[in-house]
């Protein structure tokens, strides 16, 4: 790897003696982490556990992820293990949530990480600027399966006219990249310094845009993949002082080899080194806002506003079959909407905040879709599937040999066992739900997404098996 000079010269400045250890680093493989969805996974894994989070694990190789059928059914989530540290700040200094914001948060790590960590009955909104990446996200947090979460495709000016809705904000900021170089080539290729400068300026817009709509005593966590001083301590200097936030310590354990702050007059920031830490390059400090008046807008008396599907139908509105609400568990009470062709739901105690996101924001997805409307049939969604919250017993189950879990996720045609019962039917591996069929006898029609199928045409010839 070429490494830009000035890129060098700024690290070697930074770093002083520790650099020669930082450029070997640089140059060797990255480590390879997972971290565990406890909701759909129970299993106790053989891996050297991610010391800074709970239920994540280091994998001594890089396996082939696409064929393992339990990663598409969201039992776990590969994220860097660097940026699993977010779960430090969160749990020492989190009491309560009742609304969550990732503001940048494509692919989503970050996401369903948090969605692990706040409150069961927490709304956690995720919200991705470009639209290709947004899908993804919704993919993801989908798959992750948890009923509260919402999904948005907004620049972080849309969000400001919100007020003080969110109790806590990740914002995780576009920045240079640095701490990418040894898993992207185009990260080393794009670096410059003017990028740099562009890069810190944009933060700065990006939080004065959200700050105004975290409630006060409310938290920001605030990190990047780089490792300049611009993008990184300035920026909470900058916050600081300009913002009014209050910079919060989170505790560490000295063998986990995490880097304090390079800015003496910015006392709480916490750096992840390659050479220092297993993982690659993240910053991270969390700061608080202020305590103040602030106005509860979530009330249920908030106005219901239609999504763009409701204002467009000309249609009469659909009536929602009712075998659809037979499907999800009654933990929770759920208000259930037919727009367009789709039945959605959602927790009712969310609606009133949805109805508010939708009079400002562009929302991709919210609560769990159930079924697609086909002229009188109600075809079970891939979102129901994967829904934590899917009655067990709303469906008849088929479990799959890992060659048919491939081909179905593949979108191929498989066929059940003879004795496999008509009509939907929820097909596993391991256990774990991937989807469903419509099982016809002779065939088993395949309702796997279309768009998320696996595309290679090769498949391996032993099994890819990292959940024991």
């Amino acid at each position: 790897m070429d490494l830009p000079s000035s890129f060098e010269q700024g690290m070697r400045q930074l770093l002083a003696d520790d650099y020669t250890a930082f450029r070997e680093a640089l140059l060797s493989d990255p480590a390879v982490s997972i971290r565990l969805n406890r909701s759909k996974c129970t299993a106790t894994l053989p891996y050297e556990p991610v010391p800074w989070a709970t239920d994540a694990y280091y994998l001594p190789e890089r396996p082939a992820f696409t064929f393992d059928p339990l990663l598409h059914a969201g039992c776990y989530y590969v994220q860097e293990a660097s940026s699993m540290f977010v779960e430090q700040a969160v749990r020492q200094h989190l009491t309560d949530a009742r609304v969550a914001l990732d503001l940048c948060a494509a692919p989503g790590g970050k996401s369903t990480l948090l969605r692990s960590l706040l409150p069961d009955d927490c709304v956690l909104v995720s919200n991705e600027v470009m639209r290709p990446r947004a899908q993804v996200l919704a993919e993801n947090i989908t798959k992750w399966g948890h009923p509260r979460c919402i999904v948005t495709s907004n620049y972080p000016a849309d969000f400001t006219p919100l007020g003080p809705l969110f109790d806590l904000i990740l914002v995780d900021a576009p920045c240079s990249g640095e701490g990418m170089f040894r898993k992207d080539e185009t990260a080393v290729a794009e670096w410059s310094p003017e990028n740099v400068a562009v890069c810190w300026q944009r933060q700065r817009d990006i939080l004065t845009d959200i700050w105004p709509t975290l409630r006060p005593g409310g938290l920001l966590i605030y990190s990047t993949c780089t490792f300049n001083t611009e993008e990184d301590e300035e920026n909470v200097r900058w916050m600081m002082g300009e913002l009014g936030a209050e910079l919060l310590p989170v505790a560490t354990d000295s063998s986990w080899g995490i880097t304090p702050s390079l800015v003496p007059d910015v006392p709480h920031a916490y750096r992840f080194l390659p050479g220092r830490t297993r993982g690659e390059g993240f910053f991270l400090a969390i700061l608080r806002k202020p305590e103040g008046e602030a106005t509860d807008k979530t009330s249920t008396a908030t106005p219901a506003a239609k999504s763009k599907k409701e204002k467009k139908s000309k249609q009469p509105t659909p009536v929602v079959p009712a075998e659809c609400k037979s499907w999800l568990a009654p933990s929770t009470t759920y208000t259930y909407k037919a727009i367009g062709s789709e039945v959605i739901a959602i927790p009712t105690d969310m609606e009133a905040l949805r109805a508010r996101l939708t009079e400002r924001l562009y929302l991709i997805k919210s609560g769990i879709t159930l079924a697609e409307l086909k002229g009188r049939d109600a075809l079970p969604a891939h979102h129901l599937a994967m829904s934590t919250a899917l009655r067990p017993e709303a469906f008849d189950r088929c479990e799959l040999s890992y060659t048919d879990a491939l081909r179905y996720l593949h979108r191929e045609a498989i066929t059940l066992p003879a004795d496999a019962p008509r009509g939907f039917v929820l097909v596993t591996y391991k256990d774990a739900p991937l989807g469903f069929v419509k099982n016809l006898g002779s065939r088993a029609n395949n309702l796997y997404p279309n768009e998320w199928r696996i595309r290679s045409s090769h498949f391996p010839e032993e099994e890819t098996a990292i959940l024991y």
